[in-house]
């Protein structure tokens, strides 16, 4: 089974202004961003967290702390997805206790890939508040699980995909819909 590609939802300015767009959000919702720490959920979120970061850092001249996380181990297909699965760093160099973390991700679909972040971030410590920021919310939650911040919100079927390519990743920013193919 393949994926052709259907639309293209979001281009490089389009991703750049959805990040500036959460980027005011979260500012404007936690007026102060003195305790805020971003980590993204490898490999897409974390670069998206990055930039999620010099966009806060753009606006208010403070840079918050910024962290990936590899959620690998965590995940509950992990025998289906892989006999040897590919376990990345998780690199969280800074203490999370007390801090209000924004954690990151590309696509929030099931809502699986959250919970496994939310155990392996609680392993590092007791943060005060941890809230999510997802560039696309395509919707079919299998969990109760929401975004605080969402780049855009995009109706699809379970026959379709979702993909978001990153120039760090992909070589081009985009947000395509894919459609499943024999």
């Amino acid at each position: 089974m393949g994926l052709k590609e259907k639309s293209k939802i979001l281009n490089k300015e389009g991703i750049e202004k959805a990040l500036e767009r959460i980027a005011h959000e979260i500012i404007e919702k936690l007026k102060s961003i003195e305790d805020v720490a971003i980590v993204g959920i490898k490999n897409r979120g974390a670069y998206l967290g990055e930039r999620l970061a010099d966009k806060v850092k753009s606006i208010t001249s403070t840079s918050p702390p910024v962290g990936a996380l590899d959620i690998t181990l965590y995940r509950d297909d992990l025998t289906q997805i892989s006999e040897q699965p590919i376990v990345h760093a998780t690199e969280i160099d800074f203490d999370i206790d007390g801090k209000i973390i924004i954690l990151v991700d590309d696509v929030l679909f099931t809502g699986r890939t959250i919970r496994c972040a939310l155990d392996a971030l609680i392993d590092f410590g007791r943060p005060a508040q941890i809230q999510l920021a997802v560039l696309v919310d395509r919707g079919h939650r299998e969990l109760p699980i929401r975004a605080d911040y969402v780049g855009k919100n995009v109706p699809t079927s379970l026959k379709e995909v979702v993909e978001a390519r990153l120039e760090e990743t992909d070589g081009r920013d985009e947000v395509v819909i894919c459609e499943k193919v024999e």
